[in-house]
């Protein structure tokens, strides 16, 4: 299958000029999974809290989840998008898993970052995988990336592939994701952003790792574009990393604990 990291500058508050801008770039592409940014419908970097809520959308009636299905069904595809999610009174960094018919699953970011403290609420959906047409999916979001037990749990629950909309700052974030793939023996598909938001600048360089550790994919720092790659989720499946070395079931969690969820 082919997975695409769609890599641009979400302009803050400007939800037609987002999808303007996404659907632009995905059109260039056949993938048969989109992944793309941290916020991808808003922006990032909000003033505070009020700005946030002016640029928020509900699931359930969000225009721009309701815009990206329709493309997910016109191209056949499934995508992942950064969003920006109102709930009642209360906001969420999330992340959205998307197909021909609607929204397969959402994932809440646990990890807030800096001034997201003050504006988001952290996530409270736990770390779900979701069955898709392609395989198995997990999610996080940005500076999820900081805390392995993350990607660690996703992968004992069986994901093939953890998309991870990124609005990446920091300058070595993306070093950590061939490791974390070749620990988990699973594809890793990050989608960061570019440009500059009041303060902030976005270091670009969107990346895809597979199970053996090995970059597939980076991306420029300060470019819009789609980085396509032709993946096989069934490597996802062999967690040998020699004929007697299974990297799950040789975890000695006796000694530092089990993260798997059945032992929950």
């Amino acid at each position: 299958m082919k997975i695409s990291l769609v890599q641009f500058a979400p302009q803050l508050g400007q939800l037609q000029q987002n999808l303007n801008q996404i659907k632009d770039l995905i059109q260039t592409s056949d993938g048969q999974l989109f992944v793309l940014p941290e916020l991808a419908n808003s922006g990032y970097n909000f003033k505070n809290r009020e700005e946030a809520l002016g640029a928020a959308e509900k699931i359930e009636n969000s225009i721009f989840l309701t815009e990206l299905v329709k493309i997910a069904k016109d191209k056949n595809c499934l995508i992942v998008s950064g969003f920006c999610e109102r709930e009642g009174g209360q906001l969420f960094n999330s992340a959205v898993l998307l197909g021909s018919n609607g929204v397969i699953g959402c994932y809440r970011k646990l990890h807030l970052f800096l001034n997201e403290k003050d504006i988001f609420t952290p996530g409270n959906l736990g770390l779900p995988v979701f069955d898709s047409k392609i395989g198995k999916i997990g999610m996080l979001v940005c500076f999820d990336w900081m805390f392995p037990e993350g990607w660690r749990k996703l992968a004992l629950q069986g994901a093939q592939l953890i998309a991870h909309p990124s609005n990446l700052v920091l300058p070595y974030c993306q070093s950590v994701m061939p490791s974390y793939s070749l620990v988990n023996r699973c594809y890793i598909a990050t989608a960061n952003r570019i440009g500059s938001e009041r303060d902030l600048t976005f270091t670009g360089q969107s990346v895809l790792t597979n199970p053996m550790g090995e970059v597939l994919l980076k991306g420029d720092t300060d470019k819009s574009q789609v980085l396509s790659a032709e993946i096989d989720l069934s490597l996802s499946d062999n967690k040998y990393i020699t004929a007697k070395n299974d990297a799950f079931a040789d975890r000695r969690s006796d000694v530092y604990g089990d993260l798997n969820p059945e032992n929950d």
